[in-house]
């Protein structure tokens, strides 16, 4: 004889229990996975803590090559010089000629060391190249290769000529919030550049639809924010070595209120700044301070980088946990896939800065952070608010 089920309480009846606890337990995961990641976040733990670059050692004796500063006639180290030049134009005319115009928008134009060092990163096993360097009368006497490539590779690309102009359309930005963090404003692109270039290569489909087309600067809204993709927990400090005068990255009075807020809700204010889709000052803002910030512990540890725009990137993109002063620091940062070949943080911004790609608009400075002791509180006060005037 049969059971008779239907006289059981609806959740005794074994097929509605099975059901229950089926579901009981996927929501229990599910809010445990969703406890865990916001735990991760909030503890730092999504800091990448990046690699070393293979070219760590080349990058470094680019920022060692001695800039003079005096104007002589023609010698043995200008005739080197050219000859550089002329072997770089041949096998790569297109940096060769970026180069050459870059120098008419450098504070000096024998920085053009650096920058013919920055590109030999990428030649320097290139038998033409170097064949070219020691015969310079046999390259006068040759044809100009005419194959327009670049020499960083990764600057071939359709993302790298999308991006060029968006962050252009963002100059009058970056220079302010480089005149307002006392910072060159081409070490900002730099950052923009690195942060920029992983987002078009990690979201390859999304680019095709929105980015590439429209050219726009891609904002993050998630766990990093903005178009420089800032964690909150680095922004908060940032906002705390401000008004400590007492710490190793205090950027000096004059910047404590550089990023007050207007609201008594600033954890809402602050992601509100950076995620700003219109308007991306308070993104170059933030990473002003944070360049600048850094060189200050370093500096203020015995350690100068100001002349190191390879290790400024890296420390920017590994966040300040990862900022440790000493004497032999490295290249290197989250690892980025451009076109098949694996670049680091540091090395695409260092790529970009020594380059002469935009030094129109971008120049290389000799002093790339501002001396805060040489201006006055008066002309300070009155140029902030001028530039401050851009966010509304």
């Amino acid at each position: 004889m049969e059971k008779n089920t239907s006289s059981k309480p609806f959740f005794k009846r074994k097929g509605i229990r099975i059901t229950y606890f089926v579901f009981l337990h996927a929501f229990a995961i599910a809010g445990a996975a969703i406890i865990g990641a916001w735990a991760i976040y909030k503890l730092g733990l999504t800091n990448n803590r990046g690699a070393i670059d293979q070219n760590n050692r080349y990058l470094a004796e680019v920022a060692t090559i001695e800039i003079p500063t005096d104007s002589v006639s023609i010698s043995a180290a200008d005739a080197n010089r050219m000859i550089k030049m002329a072997a770089l134009n041949k096998v790569f005319p297109f940096n060769g000629q970026i180069i050459w115009k870059a120098t008419r928008y450098c504070e000096n134009p024998q920085m053009i060391d650096q920058m013919i060092a920055a590109a030999e990163v990428y030649i320097k096993d290139n038998e033409e190249y170097n064949n070219l360097k020691s015969e310079l009368e046999t390259i006068l006497g040759k044809n100009t290769n005419t194959i327009n490539h670049h020499v960083v590779p990764w600057m071939n690309t359709q993302e790298w000529e999308a991006l060029k102009v968006a962050i252009l359309k963002d100059k009058k930005l970056i220079d302010s919030a480089a005149y307002l963090t006392g910072v060159e404003p081409r070490l900002i692109v730099g950052c923009l550049v690195g942060e920029q270039i992983r987002l078009f290569n990690s979201k390859r489909e999304t680019y095709k639809k929105y980015l590439g087309p429209v050219k726009v600067l891609s904002v993050q809204s998630q766990f990093s924010l903005g178009v420089n993709g800032i964690k909150e927990f680095t922004a908060r400090q940032v906002e705390n070595n401000l008004k400590n005068d007492t710490s190793i990255f205090y950027m000096g009075k004059e910047y404590e209120h550089l990023l007050d807020f207007k609201t008594n809700e600033p954890d809402t204010e602050r992601v509100a700044r950076l995620v700003d889709y219109r308007n991306h000052l308070f993104s170059y803002i933030y990473t002003g301070c944070i360049l600048h910030q850094t060189m200050l512990q370093w500096k203020r540890s015995g350690f100068d980088i100001s002349d190191r725009p390879d290790l400024l990137f890296t420390l920017f993109n590994v966040g300040f946990p990862q900022s440790k002063p000493k004497a032999d620091p490295k290249c290197g940062g989250s690892h980025i896939t451009v076109a098949d070949k694996i670049y680091t943080f540091g090395a695409i911004g260092f790529d970009f800065y020594y380059s002469g790609e935009l030094a129109e608009e971008f120049p290389l400075h000799i002093q790339k952070f501002r001396d805060n002791n040489n201006q006055t509180s008066d002309s300070s006060e009155e140029n902030t608010d001028s530039h401050l005037s851009l966010i509304f």
